[in-house]
C-alpha cells in the first residue's frame, strides 16, 4: 500500500509518502504570517530574480548578487558560463572579473537554499520543470531520465526532444515521461516556453532586484513529482486542498482522481497523529536509529559531510559471524536509503558498514545500495569504496534541512 498524505496547519502544507505504513518521502513548505497562503519569503529553491551585481571575487571565481532577500546570493563562474563552456583539459574558465562587472544586472535561479550564514546559491542556467520534462531555455542539449531503462523509450523521448527543442534551447524528459504520447509532451513543452516567455517579459520591465517567477506551491509540487502510478490512496485533511488536489490529479494524471479522499474531519487525532508520520519522523531526526533486528546506525551530520557508522548492536544473528554481518549491513542499507530522502541529507557522505571478510557480500551491500538510490528524486551517487573499507556517496543538496521543515 502506497499513500500520500497532505496535512495542512497553521504553519504550513506537509506532504509525506508511506510505503506499507513506513515514511519514505517528506516535503514541506511553510506559510508567511503576514501573508496567508503565501510561502515565507526567503529564496526558494526554483524561484527566478532579477539580480544585481554587488561584489566580484576572482580569488573565488564568483560573485555576490543583491536579488532583494536578507542576504545577497552567490553566483560561481561555471553558473555563469554557457554549459560546455570552460570545460575540458582545453579549455580554462576566464576570470569572474572579465565576465562580470558591478551593478551588472542578471537574471538569475535559485539552485540552492540558504542555509545558516550562508545566501542562496543561484545559476543562470534556468530550468523549468513540468509534468513530463524539463525545459532549459539555453542547455542546448536533449536528457533523458536515467531511471528510463527501456532502450526503445528512451531513443523515442531522445528523438522527440532533438525534434521540437529549438535552437539552443535544452530539454530532460523526466522518468514520468516514459508511455506518454508525443501530444502530451508537446503540450507541457510548449507551456513551460510560453512560461519563460512571460518571464523574460517581466525582466525586461523590471530593475534588479525583483522577483520574477515564484516556483509553485506544494501541493501542485507533490502532485507533480510524488504523484505515481503505483499510488493507491491520497489523503488530504482539508476541504480548500482536497479540491485543488482532484483538479490538479485529473489534470496531470486522469482517472487517478478517485483516489485522493478528504481525511475525516470528525476523527480524534489529526492526518499525521492518525498514520504515524510524526512518531516516525521523530525517529528518523535522532542521531541513533534503530534497526528491527537490534543493530543501529549512529548519524553525524555536518553542512557539506555526513558520517553513518552501522553497528550489530543486539542482533545475534545466525550461527555464522559473516552472515550476521552481511544481514545487519543490508537492513541498514534499506534503512539509510531512506533516511537520506527525509533527512534532505546532502554532500559528501560515508558508510562505515560492518566489517565482513567475503568480497561478495561487500559487492552485494554496494548493488544494493546504488538499487535504493535510484528510487530518490535527488541525484545520489555511489562513489563506492574507500581504501579503508568505506562506503563513499555524494547527494544533492538543494533544499533547507529536514528538521527546519517538520511541523512543529
Amino acid at each position: 500500500m502506497k499513500q500520500l498524505l497532505v496535512n495542512c496547519r497553521v504553519d504550513g502544507v506537509h506532504a509525506a509518502v508511506l510505503e506499507d505504513g513506513v515514511l519514505a518521502d517528506y516535503a514541506s513548505e511553510r506559510q508567511d504570517p503576514e501573508q496567508p497562503g503565501r510561502s515565507q519569503p526567503g529564496a526558494l529553491l526554483g524561484n527566478i530574480y532579477r539580480g544585481k551585481v554587488v561584489n566580484v571575487l576572482p580569488g573565488m571565481q564568483a560573485a555576490f548578487l543583491d536579488i532583494g532577500l536578507a542576504k545577497n546570493a552567490f553566483l560561481y563562474i561555471d553558473d555563469v558560463l554557457g554549459v560546455n563552456l570552460g570545460k575540458g583539459k582545453d579549455k580554462e574558465r576566464p576570470s569572474i572579473r572579465d565576465v562580470l562587472k558591478i551593478g551588472q544586472e542578471l537574471v538569475v535561479q535559485v539552485m540552492r537554499e540558504a542555509s545558516g550564514a550562508k545566501g542562496a546559491r543561484v545559476t543562470m542556467h534556468v530550468s523549468l520543470p513540468g509534468r513530463w520534462l524539463v525545459y532549459m531555455p539555453s542547455a542546448g542539449y536533449v536528457g533523458v531520465s536515467r531511471k528510463i531503462e527501456d532502450e526503445k523509450q528512451r531513443e523515442r523521448l531522445r528523438l522527440f526532444g532533438e525534434r521540437m527543442r529549438l535552437r539552443e534551447e535544452g530539454v530532460i524528459l523526466r522518468t514520468a515521461a516514459a508511455g506518454v504520447s508525443d501530444a502530451a509532451l508537446t503540450d507541457d513543452l510548449s507551456f513551460l516556453r510560453d512560461r519563460w516567455l512571460q518571464i523574460s517579459d517581466y525582466a525586461k520591465q523590471r530593475k534588479a532586484p525583483a522577483e520574477l517567477h515564484r516556483e509553485a506551491g506544494l501541493v501542485y509540487r507533490i502532485v507533480r513529482d510524488m504523484l505515481t502510478a503505483d499510488m493507491d490512496e491520497i489523503w488530504v485533511d482539508t476541504e480548500e486542498v482536497y479540491e485543488q488536489t482532484i483538479a490538479l490529479v485529473r489534470e496531470m494524471v486522469p482517472g487517478s482522481e478517485k483516489n485522493v479522499k478528504l481525511y475525516p474531519m470528525g476523527r480524534q487525532a489529526g492526518l499525521f497523529d492518525y498514520y504515524g508520520v510524526n512518531q516516525q519522523t521523530d525517529l528518523a531526526l535522532s542521531r541513533i536509529i534503530q534497526l528491527a533486528s537490534g543493530g543501529y546506525i549512529v548519524w553525524d551530520e555536518t553542512e557539506a559531510l555526513t558520517v553513518i557508522d552501522v553497528n550489530t548492536g543486539k542482533y545475534t544473528g545466525t550461527d555464522k559471524l559473516e552472515d550476521t554481518l552481511y544481514r545487519t549491513n543490508a537492513e541498514a542499507a534499506e534503512a539509510i536509503a531512506r533516511l537520506l530522502r527525509l533527512r534532505d541529507t546532502g554532500g559528501i557522505i560515508i558508510i562505515d558498514f560492518i566489517d565482513m571478510q567475503e568480497e561478495k557480500n561487500r559487492q552485494r551491500i554496494s548493488q544494493r545500495m546504488e538499487e535504493l538510490v535510484r528510487r530518490d528524486r535527488i541525484r545520489c551517487t555511489v562513489v563506492g569504496w574507500t581504501r579503508l573499507g568505506l562506503m563513499e556517496m555524494t547527494r544533492k543538496k538543494a533544499r533547507a534541512a529536514a528538521s527546519a521543515q517538520l511541523p512543529e
